[in-house]
């Protein structure tokens, strides 16, 4: 069934942010509506909660944890974007928080050196986006734009979704090839 679609008329406010649990997720809990690099305000509050979340969940805890919010992100992100009317819009941080609680529960324990070095190199790779990641991107991008807007969709809406969040998986996986091959140069 398609629903129409009502967008806000000015930016995100915060109060529109936590008027629903998925705006709320997808703001990354406010984190996104930085005015200065969302995207790393997204993925420095990641670090902080994983930060804290490694004496609560063990490894097995957070890989379940990941994968269900990677899920769950599919539909909220796609969701969200619609209402805002702004395809992959920069406050979105979810797709973020995500991807870098997966670096960090791939490479923890760890030095906090290495946790920067982790933190630097996902936050290159998700801005620049450089190759296969630019790939991904750019595709997902064509494909929402042949989408018909201001029309709801679930299966477009996930579909939409998943391309917010698949990038930035892309993003986690060069972080670690880079880490890994890192420390393989250095033994």
């Amino acid at each position: 069934m398609n629903l129409p679609i009502k967008h806000p008329t000015n930016s995100p406010s915060l109060k529109w942010v936590f008027q629903t649990a998925g705006r709320t997720l997808a703001f990354g809990f406010g984190s996104g509506l930085s005015p200065i690099a969302p995207g790393t305000a997204g993925t420095l509050w990641a670090w902080g909660v994983f930060y804290i979340g490694q004496y609560i969940f063990s490894s097995q805890d957070w890989l379940g944890i990941i994968a269900l919010s990677f899920v769950v992100g599919c539909w909220v992100c796609g969701q969200v974007s619609e209402e805002l009317g702004k395809k992959d819009f920069g406050g979105i941080v979810w797709d973020e928080i995500v991807a870098f609680w997966l670096v960090l529960v791939i490479i923890m324990p760890t030095e906090i050196w290495l946790q920067a070095i982790a933190f630097i190199l996902f936050r290159f790779f998700d801005a620049i986006k450089p190759g296969p990641i630019g790939m991904i991107d750019r595709y997902f991008k064509i494909q929402e734009s042949i989408q018909p807007s201001g029309t709801y969709s679930l299966r477009a809406n996930v579909w939409q979704g998943f391309g917010i969040m698949v990038d930035d998986l892309a993003a986690a996986f060069f972080t670690l090839l880079v880490i890994a091959l890192g420390q393989t140069l250095l033994k």
